[in-house]
């Protein structure tokens, strides 16, 4: 089976760099080690994208096509799209609701 690609979001990007930055304020080494890991989770979409859940809160709302792992205590979201791509659209803390996070973004723009 020929590989995924994985490719990110504006969004998601900024969320990463958003996560890291923050936790870099208190130690370089562990934004360092939080990047890694995220990374890290992300890469095993390559292989297996169809392991993640359906977003629990979209699925209510009857949106499918957004899945999701985890690499606690976050969260990373994302859509399996044409010719063996995977699109992270969101990476963000799970303790945080998943309305106020897409609340966030549609105000922003």
């Amino acid at each position: 089976m020929k590989p995924w690609t994985v490719v990110y979001g504006d969004g998601a990007r900024g969320d990463i760099l958003a996560i890291v930055d923050f936790i870099a304020r208190d130690s370089e080494i562990n934004a360092d080690g939080v990047l890694d890991r995220l990374e890290a989770r992300i890469r095993t979409l390559q292989s297996l994208p169809e392991r993640g859940r359906v977003v629990p809160e979209l699925h209510w709302h009857g949106i499918t096509t957004v899945h999701e792992v985890l690499e606690r205590p976050w969260r990373i979201l994302y859509q399996l799209r044409d010719h063996n791509e995977v699109l992270v659209v969101a990476v963000y803390d799970g303790r945080r609701q998943l309305h106020d996070l897409l609340m966030e973004r549609f105000l922003r723009h």
